[in-house]
């Protein structure tokens, strides 16, 4: 049997592409009080940025048990996976990462690789989706993993915040900084890059458009190419419109991100999930 790969609800990948390669998803936990969901099974994500602004208590996130992971990667072994490759949102940003070291090192029903996308979204979706794909043709996990560290180095997110207001409450923040923001009209905008979380600021929703722009042009040729967003239908048809020299010709993922990103930077943010060519 070929490697097998396991992630987790923070990839943004879309259902059919989970479906066809067989990939194992473990939810995150989203906390409304005493109330918990799992994220992607328990709450959908029209649902939960509808609710967002009016929840009486602020969402947090939680990672998944170190048995759910035992449980995950037994069944694989249970199903004849030769390897597992684990493959999950930056350690930067949570700790997922280090609960599924921590299950890898107690499995012993099959050996287990956790690798670190040094991403969120789908700069790790398109990861899974590398390795899924190499697995299924029978790659070798060195081989994957010298592809993947690859793409890594080729893989950027970036997005535009609509507030301040949402990073201050789940305290990634401070309030004066919030404060501030919200009387100068700031934009955030956040990046992603190799493991390290980043931000920039401009002063208008008109020049953080520009500057995703800017963004995405300095990448240079695309390999991949997704538009992200939190509940923002009319920023995706903004940014398509204003992007549309950029874009690659074809389909492309647009994808609303989960819950568990979107309750630190809230609703109405936007931006790019990509992969640089190869040089």
């Amino acid at each position: 049997m070929p490697v097998r790969i396991v992630t987790d609800s923070t990839c943004d990948l879309p259902a059919e592409t989970i479906a066809r390669y067989g990939i194992r998803v473990v939810p995150l936990y989203i906390n409304v009080g005493r109330q918990a969901f799992l994220d992607g099974i328990d709450i959908t994500r029209e649902e939960f940025y509808r609710k967002l602004p009016e929840f009486p208590e602020y969402p947090t996130t939680a990672v998944p048990s170190l048995q759910k992971f035992h449980a995950i990667y037994d069944s694989l072994a249970d199903e004849g996976a030769s390897e597992v490759l684990s493959i999950h949102i930056s350690v930067s940003l949570s700790a997922v990462v280090d609960v599924a070291h921590l299950a890898a090192q107690e499995t012993n029903s099959v050996p287990v690789t956790v690798l670190d996308s040094q991403q969120l979204s789908l700069g790790t979706g398109f990861l899974v989706e590398t390795a899924a794909k190499l697995a299924a043709a029978g790659h070798a996990i060195e081989a994957i993993l010298a592809t993947l560290n690859a793409q890594i180095k080729r893989s950027h997110v970036f997005a535009a915040l609509d507030t301040l207001e949402f990073l201050r409450r789940s305290g990634r923040m401070n309030r004066f900084v919030a404060n501030l923001g919200s009387l100068l009209q700031i934009k955030p905008i956040l990046t992603m890059y190799a493991g390290k979380p980043g931000n920039e600021r401009v002063r208008t929703r008109k020049r953080a458009i520009t500057r995703l722009l800017e963004m995405l042009a300095a990448v240079g040729p695309l390999e991949r190419l997704a538009i992200v967003h939190t509940h923002a239908p009319e920023r995706v048809a903004e940014l398509r419109l204003q992007a549309a020299s950029l874009l690659p010709e074809g389909d492309f993922i647009v994808a609303n991100i989960t819950p568990v990103i979107g309750a630190h930077i809230g609703p109405g943010a936007y931006g790019f999930a990509v992969v640089g060519a190869q040089g």
